[in-house]
Formats: C-alpha cells, sequence, structure tokens
C-alpha cells in the first residue's frame, strides 16, 4: 500500500496512516437524500472515482426519533477504511466522511458529492491522519 506524504514547513516529509475528509453539504435535493437507491448508487461511483474497493454492501439506514434530526444514515467499509455519512433532511444538509490510508483527491470527492446531491454550496475539511 501506498504511504501518504505531506511535507511541513520546514520541507522534511512526515508519514501520515490517512487521509480523513469531512465534507458538508448544504442546500441539498431532498428527494434524491430520501432516495436510498440513489444513496447507494452515489456510494458505487464515489468509490469508483476516487479508486476505492468496496467491502460489502452499502447500508442505508433511516431513523431518528427527532424531527431535526431524521433521515438516513450510510455506511461502507472500504478495504482501505470506512465512508459514512448522514443525512438531515430538515435542514436538506448531508454529513459525509471519507477515511482511508490510501490517497485519493478531497476536493474531486466533495465536488462530485455536491454535484450529485445538487448542493447549493459545501464546506471541505481534510485531516492528515498520524
Amino acid at each position: 500500500m501506498d504511504k501518504l506524504f505531506v511535507k511541513d514547513r520546514m520541507e522534511e516529509k512526515i508519514e501520515y496512516w490517512g487521509v480523513s475528509s469531512n465534507i458538508d453539504l448544504y442546500e441539498c435535493d431532498l428527494a434524491l437524500m430520501q432516495n436510498a437507491d440513489a444513496i447507494r448508487e452515489f456510494v458505487k461511483i464515489l468509490c469508483d472515482r476516487i479508486k476505492m474497493r468496496r467491502y460489502g454492501e452499502t447500508q442505508v439506514v433511516f431513523f431518528g426519533d427527532e424531527p431535526r434530526v431524521q433521515g438516513f444514515s450510510m455506511t461502507q467499509l472500504i478495504e482501505t477504511s470506512l465512508i459514512s455519512a448522514h443525512f438531515a433532511d430538515a435542514s436538506r444538509a448531508i454529513y459525509l466522511d471519507v477515511f482511508s490510508c490510501a490517497p485519493y483527491d478531497s476536493q474531486d470527492a466533495a465536488k462530485f458529492a455536491a454535484d450529485y446531491f445538487k448542493a447549493a454550496h459545501y464546506n471541505v475539511n481534510v485531516v492528515n491522519r498520524r
């Protein structure tokens, strides 16, 4: 498996275990967010796009007693870690997390997710895990 390296300010190589991307999508298409098959298809395409091999089936479960947080949650094991998300229907927001010890393009993953779910805007936070 490829090792991930990021240069610090002193140009010294620092080895990282993996990359964690927290992708928040806002004002998404509610019909897509509430469609379990569309969520599964999104995961399949995302994994192909960022070159992650899925391990097992995508789990998509609806839950939440409180309307503010009610919606689907998704988990997908990948051979290099995990992709997960929660779809908050009331706020039309999606909170997507991609963690992998194999390199991938966080910005590309975020842009694809925003396009797929027709988000009006999004934020990406990337953490290199040591």
